[in-house]
């Protein structure tokens, strides 16, 4: 779904999040093609300030980046990488030889890849959605269904659903529909055994992705709380200090284990 940079819809599940500094019509009719409809969001920004905003409204998974023929304001876009490192940036340009000096102001920036227009044309989308903030949130909180007690097969089919949506919002019969159960069985049985009950384990995903955009520079609680969705940045105060003890602008110094572990000490039950 192509969106202009002021009217950012609400992530879905149709795939990552990406915006894109496209200058060139080349560029924009290349990331189009690489993320068309139901295939992921496609947030096209014509100026650093718009990626800007993409970054304040909605939480953006890749940043891809025109740098060929680069002016002040594509080195204004691409700064936006040291700002927001939880998201990887991708630069766009021909590698001709005389790019050298913008491939390593690029790296100079972190930019997780430089891709070349005519080389990766074709192999775009399977290059950068690997490295999209909600794959790499999902691989690396998948293992851990086991320190949480998660060990059925709806459990674990649950934890995957809700792990791979990167903290946003997880409508339970959404989740229900999708596991081919109904909601009101999906709740009693998610908490068998123990276990912490369903919402709650929305509330800790939630609260762990908070914690790691935390993290990045050009976020605030508020940006947190927005980029999320949580209703107010109240809101994300509340829910993780009943997940882990603490207030939303602590959250930056918690690492995944030290919230799971906060988690563990009874904080795993809620009312359904």
């Amino acid at each position: 779904m192509i969106v202009p940079a002021r009217a950012i819809p609400a992530a879905g599940d149709g795939g990552p999040t990406v915006a894109a500094y496209a200058a060139h019509e080349r560029t924009r009719d290349l990331v189009k093609r690489a993320f068309p409809r139901r295939r992921g969001r496609m947030i096209l920004c014509r100026s650093a300030g718009e990626l800007g905003e993409a970054f304040a409204r909605t939480l953006v998974d890749l940043v891809v980046v025109d740098v060929a023929g680069p002016t002040d304001d594509t080195w204004k876009a691409a700064g936006l990488a040291a700002d927001f490192p939880c998201t990887p940036f991708f630069a766009w340009t021909p590698l001709r030889a005389a790019d050298a000096p913008t491939v390593a102001r690029c790296a100079s920036l972190e930019f997780a890849d430089v891709l070349g227009d005519g080389i990766d044309d074709t192999a775009l989308r399977d290059i950068v959605v690997p490295m999209a903030f909600t794959a790499r949130f999902a691989t690396a909180l998948e293992p851990a269904h086991g320190e949480l007690g998660l060990e059925s097969p709806v459990q674990r089919r649950a934890w995957r659903w809700i792990v791979g949506r990167g903290g946003r919002p997880v409508r339970t019969d959404l989740l229900a529909r999708a596991l081919g159960v109904t909601r009101e069985h999906l709740s009693r049985s998610f908490a068998t055994a123990g276990a912490p009950n369903l919402k709650r384990v929305i509330d800790l995903v939630r609260v762990i992705a908070a914690a790691e955009l935390s993290k990045c520079p050009g976020y605030d609680a508020a940006d947190v709380a927005r980029v999320l969705e949580y209703a107010s940045p109240s809101h994300l105060t509340s829910t993780a200090q009943r997940v882990c003890g603490t207030r939303s602008a602590s959250l930056a110094r918690l690492r995944t284990g030290d919230i799971i572990e906060r988690f563990l000490q009874g904080r795993g039950r809620s009312r359904s």
